[in-house]
């Protein structure tokens, strides 16, 4: 369950050929005579989700045998995506994913426009993730890990870091979503190894702040009830046991934001920098919201992890937070 650099920079000349490099566009409206703001748009990848590098990554390594036996995955939704668009790049005919039954229908839609079996199991990510990995098991399909512990996953994730860092060296801050934790230990190990002075700080919906309670309970919720309904649904559940192992080590600070505000950056996204955006992923701008002066910096990152927002959510906050 190693998991270093090494595993970054491979994934990174892997991947290339396959994964679109995404603007590094900076904020029209965020930013003031002492800070600037820089969005890194993982949101306009082809399955719209930073989840296609590591997809990629992983099934790049399968043997000839594994890829003909074929591929399964559990997701809310994007990682889904991007393991249905992955296996048909790569021609791998045999692709489930299970997803639960909660899922928005819009995340469906695409992950079969891709080519995969689309499985609904479980009243929540958690029961899906159970129900999901037996299936797989007894299928004889290869798992396809979303954050738990691949460090091939982890590290298709990291060539974020290299691709922004490469895009402005002067970033100092990045900011990255948190849900199972594979996207910021990724980030965080791979910025630490090529610009070791730069903060990475990690964000999440109060409604699941399943990595801070790990850390201040002292236990590793591998799985966590969500507090309510919640908007971030690409957020929801427990944190994977290699990000629970090293986040602490390589993150800066881990910050909760309400879904009221993340509502509110959902609908300054599309109204203001004309962006869609799905809510998960503008935690990062909801952090900078309330907690400009707590994530400081001077060239700031915002991962915008993914752009799959359900048609009638994004109406809904746009109504709201006019």
């Amino acid at each position: 369950m190693a998991f270093d650099f090494n595993e970054v920079r491979d994934a990174y000349e892997r991947i290339r050929p396959y994964v679109r490099r995404t603007l590094l566009e900076e904020s029209f409206y965020l930013g003031d005579g002492e800070r600037r703001y820089f969005f890194k748009l993982e949101s306009l990848q082809r399955a719209k989700s930073f989840k296609i590098r590591g997809a990629l990554n992983k099934m790049l390594t399968l043997t000839a045998e594994e890829a003909a036996r074929g591929v399964g995955t559990v997701s809310s939704g994007n990682h889904g995506s991007s393991v249905s668009y992955a296996a048909s790049l790569l021609g791998i005919e045999n692709a489930v994913v299970i997803v639960p039954e909660g899922t928005p229908q819009s995340k469906i839609d695409r992950i079969r426009c891709f080519g995969a079996e689309v499985l609904l199991m479980g009243s929540s990510y958690d029961e899906a993730h159970r129900l999901g990995l037996d299936y797989i098991r007894r299928h004889g399909l290869t798992y396809i890990d979303a954050y738990y512990d691949d460090p091939k996953i982890y590290g298709g994730q990291g060539t974020i870091a290299i691709e922004l860092l490469e895009q402005n060296p002067n970033i100092d801050t990045i900011v990255v979503p948190i849900g199972g934790g594979g996207l910021i230990t990724g980030i965080a190990v791979a910025a630490k190894a090529l610009k070791p002075g730069i903060r990475v700080v990690g964000v999440q919906t109060e409604k699941c702040p399943a990595m801070i309670k790990s850390y201040e309970d002292g236990v590793f919720y591998e799985e966590y009830p969500c507090e309510g309904d919640s908007i971030c649904d690409a957020l929801l559940g427990g944190v994977g046991a290699l990000s629970y192992q090293m986040v602490k080590d390589c993150v800066d600070d881990l910050i909760a934001v309400s879904e009221d505000t993340v509502g509110r950056a959902v609908s300054f996204m599309a109204r203001e920098e004309k962006f869609v955006v799905e809510a998960g992923s503008c935690t990062t701008v909801a952090a900078v919201m309330d907690h400009r002066e707590r994530i400081g910096g001077r060239q700031i990152a915002l991962v915008l992890s993914g752009g799959n927002i359900d048609g009638q959510l994004l109406a809904s906050l746009l109504e709201k937070y006019q």
